[in-house]
Formats: structure tokens, C-alpha cells, sequence
């Protein structure tokens, strides 16, 4: 018999294979499918195994629930938790950035340095974030990024292109350079960002790693649209 359940907690492929990987050792099941997009797990099972022991067979991240169950919290949670909430931790990064690059010019005020340190500061938080599960972080990033999709090796170095981008920033070297590559980077992942959104899909935010369990939603089409501005100005000023 197959039955059908909820699995939230899950940010990436790496989740997904953790998931099914954990399910199949369980006595009885006999195949597993695992869905990261729509968090679902298909198992078929020789006898009924409840909740509770595949709850246990998986991670305390993970949580494992049968589909009704699920549709009425989940419908409850909408109410509960709107965007605002779930992009809290975004907009808390965003402000300390915002206010860290104020304080960084505020006794020899120039917009134009102001600037440089915002792109810095946001180029280095945001690659932290995405070390902190370097492993996850590619099968995540992949999900909207175009050419993370094309080319998977794109998805483990882009922490890195961030951190160097971030440095140029922050100690005035190659600005140029450092302006037309966030252009380019951040051009091509506001696409994908964009086509997620019209889609309607509801899949994981990567812009903070996967550490952070964030929704994609138009905060991260906003987040990058300012950085893109920014290095448009800067390069026509």
C-alpha cells in the first residue's frame, strides 16, 4: 500500500536524499519518493507504519505528518504568519547592513562611499550565511538561478564570487569591475527569481543559505532590484 505525507524542514536536495534515505531503513517500507518542491514523501509500505515511527526515523529538523493533517495546520499557519514574519530575519540582516554602512560614513558623509560598504557589507553577510551549508547551498541556489541550472559548478562557487566581490567593495579595489560583475551576477539570478515568482512555485529562498528557512517572495526580488540599481548608478555617476 502507498500512502502519502507532509515532510517540512526540508531546504535542498541534500534534505531530500536525508529523508528518503531515512524512510527506506525503516522495516517494511519498500520504496520511497521524496518531492523537495512540493514536500511530499510517497511510501509504499507492506504494513501500515504510524506517524510516530516515521517521525522517529528522521531528523529533528524534518517533520513528517499525514496530508490532512498537514493541509489544516498549514492553512492556520497562512493566517498566522504572514510575509512579513517570514522575511523577519532578511529585513533584520538588511537593516543592520544599512545602519553598520551609515556608521562607517557618518563623520565624512559621501553617498557614493556609503554605497561601496552597503554592496560590501551585503556581498560578505549573505556569502557567510550561504558557508554556513556550503554542501546544500548549490542544489538549493539551482532551483531559480538560470545558470546555476545550466552549469552546477556555477552553484558552488558563487559564495565565493560573493566574498571577493564583497572585499573589491569594501577596499575600493577594481570597483569597476566589481560593478559590472554584480550586474551581471545578480541580473541573471533576479531572472530567475522573477520566473519563480509569475510561476507561483513555492520553493526555498537560497539568498541566505540554506541555514535560514526563507520563502521566495518579492523581498528578494526588492533585495537584488537595489543592489542592481546601485551598480547601474554608480557606474553612470
Amino acid at each position: 500500500m502507498t500512502h502519502t505525507y507532509k515532510v517540512s524542514g526540508m531546504t535542498c536536495q541534500h534534505c531530500r536524499a536525508s529523508v528518503e534515505d531515512s524512510i527506506k531503513k525503516l522495516e517494511n517500507v519498500t520504496y520511497v519518493s521524496v518531492d523537495l518542491e512540493a514536500e511530499e514523501a510517497k511510501i509504499d509500505m507492506e504494513q501500515h507504519i504510524d506517524v510516530e515511527t516515521l517521525q522517529e526515523a528522521l531528523k529533528d529538523k524534518y517533520t513528517i505528518s499525514k496530508q490532512s493533517d498537514f493541509e489544516t495546520k498549514s492553512g492556520e499557519n497562512i493566517q498566522e504568519q504572514s510575509k512579513v514574519q517570514q522575511l523577519f530575519p532578511l529585513f533584520l540582516i538588511f537593516g543592520y547592513i544599512t545602519i553598520a554602512s551609515v556608521l562607517l560614513n557618518y563623520s565624512n558623509w559621501e553617498l557614493s562611499s556609503f554605497m561601496f560598504d552597503f554592496m560590501g557589507l551585503f556581498y560578505i553577510v549573505f556569502s557567510f550565511f550561504k558557508f554556513l551549508d556550503y554542501t546544500g547551498f548549490p542544489d538549493s541556489f539551482r532551483m531559480y538561478d538560470p545558470l546555476a541550472k545550466a552549469l552546477p559548478a556555477y552553484g558552488w562557487i558563487y559564495p565565493f564570487i560573493e566574498t571577493a566581490l564583497g572585499l573589491m567593495f569594501l577596499l575600493r579595489f577594481e570597483i569597476d569591475i566589481a560593478l559590472v560583475a554584480t550586474i551581471v551576477v545578480l541580473g541573471i539570478t533576479t531572472i530567475g527569481v522573477t520566473r519563480s515568482l509569475f510561476s507561483k512555485k513555492v520553493i526555498k529562498c537560497a539568498c541566505l543559505g540554506t541555514a535560514l528557512n526563507l520563502p521566495m517572495t518579492e523581498a528578494t526580488f526588492i533585495e537584488n532590484t537595489i543592489m542592481l540599481v546601485m551598480a547601474i548608478w554608480m557606474l553612470l555617476v
